[in-house]
């Protein structure tokens, strides 16, 4: 196992990132993805307001300590967290208040007027998923709700707009998961049109199942087919996923994906034992999280 001891206190070249999972439910259901829950569990802690200031507190004090002088950032994950609606607003502010800078990543699909003018004030970075165009693509990975509406990448684009007016200083991230179902796909158009700072191309890591893998000439062929966005795009195998992130689940308890073997690593409830005795539980390697940071398309050799 990485031990998380491995460089945990060091020159931090990135600052720190926390994705904190703050539910498992989503509105879609992307094959390669282990949100398989369409409804809210009630025992997601962000539910709990104390819960919530305390968890924030103790993951704040832990890993500020261990950065050198940057200010550590909250990433809110899911599942889809805008599901929480105002209590992921709440949170956010909270975490801003507590020192951290905030982050999300969305699926976009609940991005309205009257979400995002509360949403940017709060945001260092705007995270957006983002995994095809063509309907039949999107349809195939199950981006798509259960009444078979998919995201309008047009209004998608306003939304960014008017998020980037609101805070001139919010940087744009997109992700996309490479799988079987889209590696074919020519994303050049609307990554150009949206104008992310980074563009994150991940391989689809099979930790629930295989059934979208993708294989290394198909994953390839998509990081070639857009080399001409190789001043943006940071790609990542399965290998540079594997205990590089540091995750906090909807109860408050670290996890880590596993490489050879399906399903995660979790340490005992963060409330429970504080947020260093937790995080000496579990994987993680500074090294390669750092190494995140600085790869690029180069890294993706035949």
């Amino acid at each position: 196992m990485l031990q998380s001891h491995e460089s945990t206190r060091r020159e931090a070249r990135s600052p720190i990132v926390i994705n904190w999972h703050v539910t498992e439910a989503c509105n879609y259901h992307c094959g390669y993805c282990y949100a398989k829950w369409q409804r809210m569990d009630p025992q997601d802690l962000i539910r709990d307001p104390a819960a919530t200031t305390a968890l924030l507190q103790s993951l704040h004090a832990y890993f500020a300590s261990a950065e050198s002088g940057s200010r550590p950032r909250l990433n809110f994950a899911g599942g889809e967290p805008l599901l929480h609606g105002s209590r992921l607003i709440s949170a956010m502010r909270l975490a801003r208040s507590i020192g951290f800078d905030v982050s999300i990543i969305t699926n976009g699909s609940r991005l309205k007027e009257r979400v995002v003018a509360s949403l940017a004030p709060e945001l260092s970075l705007l995270g957006l998923s983002i995994d095809a165009v063509a309907p039949a693509v999107l349809a195939a990975i199950g981006r798509q709700d259960r009444q078979a509406r998919r995201l309008d990448l047009g209004i998608l684009a306003r939304h960014v707009a008017q998020a980037r007016r609101i805070n001139p200083a919010l940087t744009l991230k997109i992700n996309t998961v490479v799988c079987a179902a889209n590696w074919h796909e020519d994303l050049s158009a609307v990554i150009s049109e949206l104008a992310p700072a980074r563009w994150k191309v991940l391989r689809m890591l099979p930790v629930v199942n295989r059934d979208l893998e993708v294989s290394d000439m198909q994953f390839r062929a998509f990081v070639d087919r857009h080399s001409s966005l190789e001043d943006v795009m940071s790609v990542e195998d399965n290998d540079d996923m594997v205990g590089s992130y540091v995750m906090v689940d909807p109860s408050g308890r670290f996890f880590q994906n596993r490489l050879c073997a399906p399903g995660y690593d979790y340490s005992p409830p963060i409330l429970d034992v504080g947020a260093a005795d937790a995080f000496a539980r579990v994987g993680w390697s500074a090294l390669k999280f750092d190494g995140r940071y600085a790869r690029t398309v180069s890294v993706v050799q035949a």
